[in-house]
């Protein structure tokens, strides 16, 4: 599990008040543009570097800047309520770094820690497959031991970072035959090279500017030095360990376009007018605006309560799972309920609230489903309350 880690009460607040001016100057002013043409954001990018997000939960002893979950959480928030798709560069990211840091070999730690940290390497998680999606002991993406090398092949599907990204946790089978599955699955570190391509980029709804890619992994060479652990049959350990920060990333992403639609239809409900009155004083309105308010509010909450109980090294998989299963259908309502108090207005592509609209969905999806999300809290609850 993951060491728990002191929040600097200091420290951490100037950070997240680096992050919200960042957020001001050099990001909401041009994310209608990038967003309307879905462009990869690279100024934005290189100032995520200098403000260390792509080292944010990464050791001090790495280079990174060891934030508690907490505050990565609170990050994640603001950002997601300017442009969700930001977080996303770096979640992916701090994801694999995760799996190395918690998994890795001292080796591996000194050796890509610190690049990954400086942004100097960046990538993410590289798991699903076009023919599995939450069943991940169903991949058919294969390495086989030759002599000091891995030959891999296989395809990956829906990777965040895949165009624009260099290096990734790659999930395969290196014992395809193993009963039970998981114990013939590894996770590697691989770099982009010879036989290692990206297919094609993936359009889709919403969560633009992020480059989401199929990449095709034929007779592809990675060092054995780049497994993770040093030992074959962690690898779903491994990765499932890394979503659990990954699950509280995509709350904390809910939390924000929850909160981003809640704020757009509280301005926009004072300033229309209709029947001699600002709408926010009609009924039907009022009532919209507070169950948005306490939605937004009791998901926060949950999403604060799993990231505490990640800091703590203790398990985490059902506040987590609860954390993402209410911060993110909270999006997706408030985000419709923002788009119906705006009226005509919040269908229109000139309104932030449109864009939340289309964003929103991905969030019940990423990160396992919302569906199963529901099933492992209900295990978990099992579990700890036995008769």
């Amino acid at each position: 599990m993951a060491q728990e880690r002191a929040p600097d009460g200091d420290h951490e607040a100037l950070i997240l008040d680096s992050v919200r001016r960042f957020l001001e100057r050099d990001v909401k002013p041009h994310v209608h543009r990038l967003e309307h043409d879905d462009v990869y954001p690279e100024e934005i990018v290189e100032k995520m570097k200098a403000l260390g997000l792509f080292g944010a939960t990464i050791a001090a002893d790495y280079g990174g800047l060891g934030l508690s979950t907490t505050t990565y959480a609170r990050i994640v928030e603001l950002v997601s309520t300017v442009w969700m798709s930001l977080s996303g560069i770096f979640n992916s990211h701090l994801i694999m770094a995760a799996a190395v840091e918690r998994f890795g070999t001292e080796e591996q730690k000194r050796r890509f820690l610190p690049r990954f940290a400086a942004g100097e390497l960046r990538g993410g998680l590289a798991l699903t497959e076009p023919d599995c999606g939450t069943d991940l002991q169903a991949i058919r993406t294969v390495a086989r031991r030759e002599g000091e090398h891995y030959r891999i092949n296989g395809t990956k599907t829906w990777i965040s970072n895949g165009i624009y990204g260099q290096c990734f946790a790659l999930l395969v089978k290196t014992d395809p035959g193993a009963q039970p599955r998981h114990r013939g699955m590894s996770l590697f570190l691989a770099e982009k090279g010879p036989g290692f391509a990206v297919s094609r980029k993936l359009e889709k709804l919403g969560y633009k500017g992020i480059d989401s890619a199929e990449l095709v992994f034929s007779d592809y060479l990675v060092p054995a030095d780049r497994l993770i652990g040093g030992a074959e049959g962690g690898g779903l350990k491994h990765a499932l360990g890394g979503l659990e920060l990954g699950r509280i990333n995509v709350a904390a992403r809910g939390v924000g376009v929850a909160q981003a639609a809640l704020d757009e239809a509280v301005r926009y409900s004072q300033i229309r007018h209709t029947f001699g009155k600002p709408i926010c004083e009609h009924q039907a309105i009022a009532l919209k605006l507070g169950e948005m308010a306490t939605k937004v509010r009791a998901a926060r909450l949950l999403v604060e309560d799993a990231a505490r109980i990640y800091d703590r090294g203790e398990r985490c998989d059902m506040e987590a799972g609860m954390a993402k299963l209410f911060a993110t259908e909270a999006a997706i309502d408030c985000s419709l309920e923002s788009m119906r108090i705006h009226g005509g207005y919040g269908y229109s592509k000139e309104f932030t609230v449109e864009r939340l609209y289309r964003d929103a969905p991905l969030l019940v999806i990423g990160e396992g489903t919302n569906e199963m999300q529901r099933l492992i809290i209900a295990r978990q609850l099992i579990q700890r309350n036995p008769v």
